[in-house]
C-alpha cells in the first residue's frame, strides 16, 4: 500500500469529488449504495442488525460478493487460498481447532476444514443468508464428512463456545466492517476460548491519518488504536509485516495472551509499507 493511501480520509468531501472525477462510472453504483445504507441505518440502530441487512442485500445479487469476492469466483477463491497459505505457513496443522469469525459462504474455511481434522473447525457469522450458502459450498466441496461446526451468533461474547479451546482463531474481513466498540466486545472475551500458546489473525483497514468511516460499512483504524485495546484486555497485538507484502488491501494484527511482565509500549512494531504491495480491496 502506498504511503498516500495510509493518509487519506475517504470520507471527506474532498475526497469523494477527486474520486467521482477519477472514476465517474462508479457514480450510481455508490450511489445506490449510499441509499440503500441510509434506509438500513433508520432500520437497524444497532450495528451487527443493519450489518446483517447489508449481507441480506448482497448475499441476494451475490453469495461471493457479499464476502469480498465481487462478482468472480477466480476472485473469491483466490482470496480464499490466500488466506489459507498464510496460517498453513505460520503453521497451522491437522490437529489444531480453529475458529473463524465471518465465516462467510467459506471462501477460506472450505480448505480450512479439509486441511483439519473432523470436527475442529468452527465458524460463526451474523447472517443466516450467508450459512446457508457455507451449507451449499459444504456439499458441492465433499466436505460434509468432516463435520464442521457452523453458528448464527449476534455478537463476539463466544458465551456458547468451551475454555481455551482454539488454537486459532482467524477473521478476516471483519474489523474493517466494524466500530470500535463490536472489536473491543471481541477483546473482551476472545481470550477466555483462546487455548495456551494459541494466536487470534484478523485484517483490519489501516490508516495513519485520522481514523474514520464510509456509510457505516468501512472502518479505518491506526494500529496502535487495536493494539493498545487489546493491551486492555490482557492481550498482546502484533502488527505482522510479512503479510503486508501479500496482494491485499487490508493489514494484519495477531493476538496473543499477554506475557505478565508485557508492557503496551513494546507490543507495537514499526508496521512495514512494501513498495511492491498492490491494493485489490476485501
Amino acid at each position: 500500500m502506498a504511503a498516500d493511501d495510509l493518509k487519506r480520509n475517504r470520507k471527506s468531501l474532498v475526497h469523494k469529488a477527486r474520486y467521482a472525477l477519477r472514476h465517474p462510472g462508479r457514480v450510481p453504483a455508490h450511489l445506490r449504495r449510499a441509499l440503500r445504507d441510509a434506509v438500513l441505518r433508520v432500520k437497524h440502530r444497532d450495528h451487527v442488525a443493519y450489518y446483517r441487512a447489508v449481507m441480506a442485500s448482497d448475499a441476494a445479487r451475490s453469495a461471493e460478493a457479499a464476502v469480498g469476492g465481487g462478482p468472480s469466483v477466480d476472485r473469491w477463491t483466490w482470496i480464499g487460498k490466500m488466506q489459507f497459505d498464510y496460517l498453513v505457513e505460520h503453521g497451522l496443522r491437522p490437529e489444531h481447532r480453529l475458529l473463524e469469525i465471518g465465516c462467510g459462504n467459506l471462501r477460506a474455511g472450505r480448505l480450512f476444514i479439509d486441511h483439519l481434522e473432523a470436527g475442529h473447525y468452527h465458524g460463526i457469522d451474523i447472517s443466516p443468508d450467508i450459512l446457508l450458502a457455507a451449507q451449499r459450498t459444504l456439499v458441492s466441496q465433499g466436505l460434509r464428512a468432516k463435520t464442521p461446526h457452523l453458528t448464527l451468533v449476534d455478537n463476539l461474547t463466544f458465551d456458547f463456545l468451551p475454555d481455551a479451546h482454539f488454537d486459532v482463531v482467524h477473521a478476516h474481513s471483519v474489523f474493517s466492517h466494524s466500530p470500535l466498540h463490536v472489536i473491543e466486545e471481541c477483546f473482551a472475551h476472545v481470550g477466555r476460548v483462546l487455548a495456551p500458546g494459541g494466536h487470534f489473525d484478523f485484517t483490519f483497514d489501516r490508516t495513519e491519518g485520522k481514523e474514520h468511516q464510509v456509510l457505516r460499512e468501512d472502518f479505518y483504524y491506526r494500529t496502535q488504536t487495536l493494539v493498545e485495546l487489546a493491551a486492555q484486555h490482557g492481550l498482546s497485538a502484533r502488527f505482522m509485516a510479512d503479510w503486508e507484502d501479500k496482494p491485499h488491501g487490508q493489514s494484519k494484527i495477531r493476538i496473543t495472551h499477554a506475557p505478565k511482565d508485557s508492557r503496551t509500549e513494546s507490543l507495537l512494531p514499526e508496521p512495514r509499507v512494501s513498495e511492491v504491495r498492490r491494493t485489490v480491496g476485501a
